[in-house]
């Protein structure tokens, strides 16, 4: 079973997509900031992770630079409201596999997803 992680200062939406991800049969793992995201990464292992940009303390661009330190290869996802190009270039620079604008449907965060697996 392919595992995701699920990185958003929002309750209401890593609940969100996490339902979506355990109809599809994933497993899925949460973590609500940057430095959770990096401590459950290295521990974890997950396939894909989604990230938020913007969160308190650790921001997504900092937790993605953290993670693909520890892993080259890791699959990053950034699922964020401040689609600004500026972020998103910085995302990409530092190694986000992808980009998803909220508000997003289930469709495309599952097509996302399933290209990079």
């Amino acid at each position: 079973m392919k595992r995701i992680m699920v990185v958003d200062d929002a309750e209401f939406m890593r609940t969100s997509i996490k339902i979506m991800l355990e109809s599809e049969q994933f497993d899925v793992l949460e973590a609500e900031d940057g430095n959770e995201a990096v401590e459950k990464y290295k521990e974890a292992r997950p396939d894909v992770v989604t990230m938020d940009i913007t969160m308190p303390g650790k921001t997504g661009l900092e937790a993605i630079k953290e993670i693909r330190e520890f892993d080259p290869n890791a699959k990053i996802i950034v699922v964020t409201a401040m689609g600004t190009e500026f972020m998103i270039r910085d995302a990409i620079q530092l190694g986000a596999s992808n980009f998803i604008i909220k508000p997003f449907d289930e469709e495309q965060l599952l097509e996302v997803i399933k290209k990079l697996l």
